[in-house]
């Protein structure tokens, strides 16, 4: 007879595997399709340091129940049995929050404590043994009545996702945007809002709903509206491909209405004459399911043609997709589609390390401060007399044009290129055409020598440009090095899928948020692959001053206030005539346009700023921020050393605190790079003297410690000590320190350690190195 096993002495995963899996399995849950262990959520924040990024901590489940693959109802977080039973359940209530879940679970091998969201009244939380955990039909019933489900359109709900033979699956939040906007249809909503950030997956998101409701038969022919040509193209042969033979584009104005999946742009379907709107030739009733893509552009303004098409279709389900719900008092997407099922944000996206984290470098010139006004009958460069005014920023490359302020922010372009990466590809974002044109031979005449080897490697993409518009699949494309810099005005501010930008550059003024946040969207995608972890904004027109404003990643909120049979008029355009080139919305200036070729431009201020924790850029100077960041961990010198000099491995304290929103790079530009992450955080924390990584070494060096080794491992020790005097505490605490010059010429890392008797004599020797390092003049 074998003897009782000692769960205090069991791991976590022992107790997963020897009590919590069998548990689930003997109440019929099943292992293969209902019961999911160690679920990965998130891909873990990208912290930024220097020119490299590292990825923080991704946030995990223990366990995640499923009723059908795709439809979760439940999470446990495991613990060992030398914690309570209940340890648990904070960490899994936030996880189960996460990804809207209503049953959460804590586990210890002895039974479980569950906690009810579904109660709002009552026993809320239970402990229950193990051989009572709940059915899996048990909680998929409470979960229908929790949610209002009724048994006939439970099909629908528990339709299966797509199955991709890549084995995509969706990443948590789409999942929750999925199942949130299947079950909002099932129970007879027809006009649903999904707000999500630009490069978290919306068309993705959009397959897999038109897929489960085509083939649960709820939804029998489909039109899916987009706006921009690329778009369409980029969804038919990509997330919609599974669609195949069932899946049309609708072009040249030609309707077959044999198939079930209908694609088109809004240019597609509608005309200024009766005769060239022709969608009318589908009966209003023919669609059952619109899927409308940047629905923040025309759909939200009432009196647009696309809100036409809507109208037209009204008996059909309409599902509006945006990263930047229209909120003004002319136009409203929350007025047409309602409150949002599910908003996914752009902070929200980079917290979870799907979407990259920005820089921003604001520079401002002299005259763009000050303004320019023209000599009493000063001409312009071919003539004409400039009208004796004062000319500002807003004017700038629109009715007046300094051909040495577009020489210069090329140049500061291009500097930045040349000290980072001059195939980082880049888009700047220029306020017309003919600026984007002029941008376009400023940067090709700071940049011959790359241009002499491909003349593609600057290129104008703007929608009046069929040669540049033909550019863009590979500038978008991270196996194509050109084109690497591209101007534009309005062609590239949405939706097209540019994963490989790591530089954008705004020399355009930009007032509208809707406009500012595509804009930005521009360069959150990640592209691991291409080394594209984070981006760079360079701003020249104070267009960044945005990211201060309260709206740039809150909740949309709702400020439509429409008068009882008044017409809403659409944004005045002033003087500007709006042209739509193939979705481009270009303006065509109606005022003269003065060029000056000589007059002098200068920068007056560069600032970096920094993207916090809390999603806002740090407007506070570094050393607040710091100390209000640090502070509210450590409330005292004592209790951070105590906390530093406890740790073995200093590079998990460094880790912590960037996870905690410290930016080590910008501490090291405004105190000196030649410091340590523990005197940095003492002096700018606690106002204590810092010593230098090279102080702190020879301090080492000055005292008796290296005499009781001998001179081989003199020689390492001193070599170790010059790495850290280099490169910081991190360098040295990797094994790969030994493959290194100098140490590497004293043999392999084995033979490296073996001078000192073996990996954990070793080890324990560099603790005691580091120890002499910190606790020498601290």
């Amino acid at each position: 007879m074998s003897e009782a096993i000692d769960k205090k002495s069991l791991s976590e995963r022992d107790i997963c595997t020897k009590y919590i899996t069998p548990a689930l399995v003997n109440q019929g849950w099943n292992i293969n399709t209902q019961i999911r262990e160690e679920v990965t959520l998130t891909k873990g924040r990208v912290i930024v340091k220097g020119k490299l990024a590292i990825r923080g901590q991704q946030k995990r489940a223990d366990y995640v129940l499923y009723y059908k693959p795709g439809v979760p109802l439940a999470v446990i977080e495991a613990k060992d049995n030398n914690h309570s039973v209940s340890a648990g359940m904070q960490q899994a209530i936030a996880t189960g929050e996460l990804i809207d879940v209503p049953f959460i679970f804590s586990a210890n091998g002895d039974a479980f404590m569950m906690c009810d969201r579904t109660m709002t009244e009552g026993q809320r939380e239970r402990e229950i043994p193990l051989d009572q955990f709940p059915t899996p039909e048990d909680l998929w019933q409470k979960y229908c009545n929790w949610k209002g489900i009724d048994w006939e359109i439970q099909g629908i709900i528990s339709q299966d996702y797509y199955p991709s033979p890549e084995q995509k699956q969706p990443r948590y939040y789409q999942q929750i945007a999925i199942n949130r906007t299947i079950e909002a249809i099932a129970k007879g909503q027809n006009r649903i809002l999904l707000v999500m950030a630009t490069g978290t997956g919306k068309t993705f998101t959009a397959f897999q709903i038109i897929w489960r409701l085509w083939k649960s038969g709820a939804k029998k022919r489909i039109l899916f509206l987009a706006d921009r040509n690329i778009l369409i193209d980029q969804t038919r042969v990509n997330d919609f491909k599974p669609f195949g033979s069932k899946m049309t584009k609708i072009k040249q104005r030609q309707v077959d209405k044999s198939y079930e999946i209908y694609l088109s742009l809004y240019q597609a379907v509608t005309g200024n004459e009766g005769a060239k709107n022709i969608y009318r030739q589908f009966s209003p009733d023919f669609f059952d399911l619109i899927i409308i893509d940047e629905c923040h552009r025309g759909s939200a303004n009432e009196d647009s043609a696309w809100r036409d098409i809507l109208t037209y279709f009204s008996s059909a389900t309409q599902i509006g997709l945006t990263a930047t719900p229209r909120e003004t008092a002319e136009v409203s997407n929350i007025d047409y589609f309602g409150e949002p099922v599910f908003t996914y944000s752009l902070k929200q996206g980079i917290e979870d390390g799907f979407l990259a984290p920005y820089k921003v470098i604001r520079i401002d010139f002299d005259l763009d401060l000050s303004g320019w006004k023209p000599k009493p009958g000063q001409r312009d460069k071919y003539g004409k007399e400039i009208p004796d005014q004062i000319f500002n920023q807003q004017d700038f490359d629109k009715t007046l044009v300094l051909e040495k302020r577009t020489e210069l922010v090329a140049r500061i372009i291009s500097d930045y290129l040349k000290s980072s990466d001059r195939f980082a590809k880049t888009i700047v974002f220029c306020e017309t055409t003919d600026h984007a044109e002029r941008m376009r031979v400023a940067l090709v005449n700071e940049n011959t020598d790359l241009v002499a080897k491909n003349s593609r490697y600057i290129m104008r993409i703007t929608g009046d440009d069929a040669q540049g518009k033909a550019e863009l699949d590979n500038f978008i494309n991270s196996e194509s090095k050109y084109p690497t810099i591209v101007t534009t005005s309005e062609l590239l501010t949405t939706g097209v899928d540019a994963k490989t930008c790591k530089l954008i550059v705004l020399d355009q003024r930009i007032l509208s948020m809707t406009k500012f946040k595509q804009i930005v969207g521009r360069g959150t995608r990640i592209d691991e692959d291409y080394g594209k972890m984070f981006f760079t904004i360079i701003d020249f027109k104070k267009a960044t001053q945005l990211f201060a404003d309260p709206d740039f990643d809150g909740e949309p909120v709702q400020i439509y206030q429409p008068k009882p049979d008044d017409p809403i008029n659409p944004p005045d355009h002033g003087d500007d005539e709006v042209i739509i080139d193939d979705g481009e919305i270009s303006r065509k200036q109606k005022r003269e346009k003065y060029v000056v070729a000589d007059q002098e431009v200068n920068v007056t201020l560069i600032r970096e700023q920094y993207y916090g924790k809390d999603g806002k850029l740090i407007t506070e100077s570094i050393k607040d921020y710091t100390r209000k960041t640090v502070t509210q961990e450590y409330a005292s010198l004592d209790i951070f050393l105590k906390k530093w000099r406890s740790s073995e491995q200093k590079q998990a304290i460094i880790q912590e605190l960037q996870e905690l929103g410290v930016l080590w790079e910008a501490l090291e530009k405004e105190i000196g790079q030649d410091f340590d992450p523990l005197d940095l955080i003492c002096h700018v924390v606690f106002d204590q003297p810092p010593l230098t990584r090279k102080e702190r070494a020879n301090n080492v060096r000055k005292g008796n410690y290296f005499s009781r080794y001998g001179e081989q491992a003199r020689t390492v020790l001193n070599a170790l000590l010059d790495k850290y005097a280099d490169r910081g505490v991190e360098d040295i605490e990797t094994l790969d320190v030994l493959k290194v010059k100098p140490i590497s010429d004293l043999g392999t890392p084995l033979e490296i350690i073996n001078i000192f008797g073996g990996k954990q004599n070793y080890l324990q020797i560099l603790q005691e190195l580091k120890q002499k390092i910190y606790d020498l003049a601290m």
